[in-house]
């Protein structure tokens, strides 16, 4: 089986390469910005699956260049999920809690409203829609708080600033599962395989890790696991001024994901403890 991915260097094509049995592809080889390029290379490659593992994702700068976000995170996956729908092939696509507003408390279904907040979310929630109705083999995998040794994340950034800190202001009160990208990538190539062989699993759906926690708790385990002695003081969202609005409900309710592939929520905890082995430290 060949499966196609999007993205060479990012967190999850990342650990996809690492799972192996994949083409990865660079954006010398396919670029985002031009989304008939995309289409193309699955027509050229003819793989029995495609994941789209690549977007553009910075979040605050997104609000300057909504066009080009628009293009990667809009247009690039119509092209593909279209190209998908024709060759009747599985197409994964993974997205984000940003397509919600973040009010509330409770979980987010997949079935609910969007409302995103933020140019970023907006791009990310055309290309939701534009893959629905091309028509194909599709699940959408809503996901948050992605982490893991590679790229740019929280916990690497916690981590360089432990480095000549012992005392952090951490913002408290927004929520959210920390998704280890290891996880989604196996995820991933089971989807690949399920909708392959059932095509009325198609769908959006989610998937984080479990527990839900603020991103001063998740710091405050990446110190305490990482055996760094900080300190770290919670703070409200309004105290951190940020260009794009971040939401403060990221909670997803993934029982359904569940339920229709079999695959539970992971404990991010683990998962950051092989992020922690990968990048050598220890306690």
């Amino acid at each position: 089986m060949t499966i196609l991915v999007f993205g060479k260097t990012g967190q999850v094509a990342c650990e996809l390469k690492a799972l192996g049995n994949v083409t990865c592809l660079s954006r010398d080889e396919a670029d985002l910005s031009d989304p008939e390029s995309c289409a193309e290379a699955i027509r050229k490659h003819s793989p029995n699956g495609v994941i789209n593992a690549a977007a553009y994702t910075v979040v605050d700068r997104a609000e300057e260049e909504v066009t080009l976000a628009t293009r990667v995170n809009g247009w690039a996956p119509a092209a593909m999920a279209k190209a998908c729908a024709e060759m009747d092939v599985p197409f994964i696509h993974i997205s984000t809690d940003y397509v919600f507003d973040g009010s509330g408390n409770e979980p987010w279904k997949p079935s609910e409203l969007t409302n995103p907040k933020n140019a970023y979310g907006l791009s990310k929630l055309i290309g939701e829609k534009a893959v629905q109705e091309a028509g194909g083999r599709y699940a959408i995998l809503r996901t948050s708080w992605v982490f893991s040794s590679h790229g740019s994340n929280f916990v690497k950034s916690m981590l360089k600033l432990s480095e000549d800190r012992d005392q952090l202001n951490i913002v408290a009160d927004q929520v959210g599962g920390p998704t280890p990208a290891a996880d989604i990538a196996q995820t991933c190539l089971d989807l690949v395989d399920q909708l392959a062989n059932d095509a009325s699993k198609s769908g959006t759906y989610h998937f984080s890790g479990a527990p839900d926690v603020s991103w001063k708790d998740f710091a405050e385990t990446i110190f305490a696991q990482a055996g760094r002695e900080v300190t770290v003081k919670g703070i409200a969202t309004s105290e951190y001024s940020t260009p794009a609005t971040r939401p403060l409900n990221s909670r997803l309710d993934c029982s359904s994901f569940e339920q229709t592939f079999g695959i539970a929520r992971p404990d991010w905890r683990h998962g950051l403890k092989n992020v922690l082995k990968d990048l050598e430290i220890t306690q």
